[in-house]
Parts: structure tokens; C-alpha cells; sequence
């Protein structure tokens, strides 16, 4: 039976991290925390759980989760946000790989709970990630907002039966205050890039974007919230296309 290292980051995840812990019990070798100097009871929970814990500032995103990565001790790693859980169907096929692992990575659907509602249409679902993989073979990759994990050469990935659950949103504000802050990130990393955005960006875009959540993607069959869940998308695009309009512009786009 091969070892698994579950491998988690945190800031102030007080509220989610013991649930995401116990969710991985049956699977677990050690769960290994890298945590952002939290100045809440997160590590005292995690450490309590039996969590080998680490720490230090903030690094971005991708750099942070493959810091986690180089502290796992066994090289079959499940990496995990504290806002996740695994659902029973899922820790059934980690337990049959960890038996005989065939492949370098495992893709995993991700169903988000949405202010109470499991979201299972529309543009969040089926949210397929890259989340079991031998870490000598996958890194993190990609803007820090999206980042995802890549195989360093050419191997094979198998899908996995059940679902990454994943508590995102408690109330409407809370979705609010993150699309102000990840449009920001995002015209950030784009400008970087040195990508431009026109008129035809902000005006098209986000109203693709709601169109193909909502009608292509059959968002509507999730009632109200999936109404609320296209239009927050449809935000959230027109949000960071003019935010990196703006850039262009030389115009600031939050406090200096």
C-alpha cells in the first residue's frame, strides 16, 4: 500500500480546517500544513488533528502550495485547499490507488457549496482538477489567482470517481468582496504579461461569459443561485478586463 501525504495551505482557516482534516482520515499517511502565519486558531486546531505544520509569509499562490509539496514526505501527494473536503465516493478511489498506483496524476471533479447549495450545473460544475499526483512528476503552475498543477513531462492521468467538495461562499457579500479582489490580481498578472484589454473585452466578454454559464452550461436548473452564480461570474470578467484597461491607461485600480 503506497503512503499519501495530504498537503494543505492556510491563513486563518479557523473555520474550515478541521472539516477538511477529518475528511481525509481514511486516506491520510500525515496531513502536512503550510500555514501563512495565521493570527487565529488555525494551527492550534490543525496541530491538535495530528497535522505536521509549517510556516511562513505568504508567497503567492503557486509558490506557496509547491513549498507544501517539497515538504511532504511521500511522493503520492493529494493537495487540498482548508475550504475542501473530500466526499466518501473519493476517499473509496484514493484508497485504490494508494493499493496500485497507474498513473502520474488523477483528475477529480469539484462540486462547490454556494451560500448553502451544492452547485451541480453551469460553469462550476463539473470543475475537473488535477489534485493526486507523484510530486517528482507535477508542479504548481499558472497566475497566481489560477493556478493548477502540470506534469513536468508527457505521463498519464486517470479520473476518479467523487467529488472535491468545496464551501466557498457563505452570503452574497462574501462573493462580492472576492471578485473585487481577484479581478484586481488578475488585470495584475495580465499586465504583467504584457496583455491589453479594449472595449470589445469588457462588453463582450462578460456577456459570453453569463451566457455560456448560464443557458450552454444549464445553470439555470440550479434556481436562484445559479442566476447569482452567472452573474457574479459575468462581474467578476467585466471586472478584471477593465481593470486591465485601466492599467493600460496608467490609471490606478486600488489605493496606493
Amino acid at each position: 500500500m503506497e503512503k499519501l501525504s495530504v498537503v494543505i495551505i492556510t491563513f486563518n482557516e479557523e473555520d474550515n480546517i478541521r472539516r477538511c482534516i477529518d475528511s481525509v482520515g481514511s486516506v491520510a499517511d500525515e496531513v502536512v500544513i503550510l500555514d501563512s502565519l495565521s493570527t487565529d486558531k488555525t494551527v492550534a486546531i490543525a496541530g491538535e488533528m495530528g497535522a505536521v505544520i509549517y510556516q511562513q509569509a505568504f508567497a503567492g499562490y503557486t509558490a506557496q502550495k509547491n513549498k507544501a509539496l517539497d515538504l511532504a514526505s511521500f511522493p503520492l501527494v493529494l493537495s487540498l485547499d482548508a475550504d475542501e473536503v473530500i466526499d466518501e465516493r473519493l476517499a473509496a478511489s484514493i484508497r485504490d490507488v494508494k493499493a496500485g498506483a497507474r498513473a502520474a496524476g488523477y483528475t477529480m471533479n469539484r462540486c462547490t457549496n454556494y451560500c448553502g447549495k451544492f452547485i451541480r450545473h453551469g460553469s462550476w460544475y463539473p470543475d475537473r482538477k488535477l489534485r493526486l499526483f507523484d510530486k517528482n512528476k507535477a508542479r504548481w503552475a499558472g497566475l497566481n489567482i489560477h493556478e493548477n498543477v502540470e506534469l513536468l513531462e508527457p505521463g498519464k492521468t486517470e479520473h476518479l470517481e467523487g467529488d472535491i467538495l468545496h464551501y466557498s461562499y457563505n452570503a452574497l457579500e462574501e462573493h462580492i468582496t472576492q471578485n473585487n479582489k481577484f479581478s484586481t490580481l488578475s488585470a495584475e498578472a495580465y499586465m504583467a504579461e504584457g496583455k491589453k484589454a479594449g472595449w470589445g473585452k469588457m462588453l463582450f466578454n462578460p456577456a459570453w461569459a453569463f451566457f455560456q454559464g448560464y443557458v450552454l452550461r444549464a445553470g439555470f436548473l440550479d434556481g436562484f443561485h445559479g442566476l447569482v452564480i452567472a452573474a457574479n461570474v459575468a462581474h467578476l470578467t467585466f471586472m478584471k478586463y477593465y481593470k486591465l484597461y485601466a492599467l493600460n491607461k496608467g490609471i490606478p485600480v486600488k489605493p496606493s
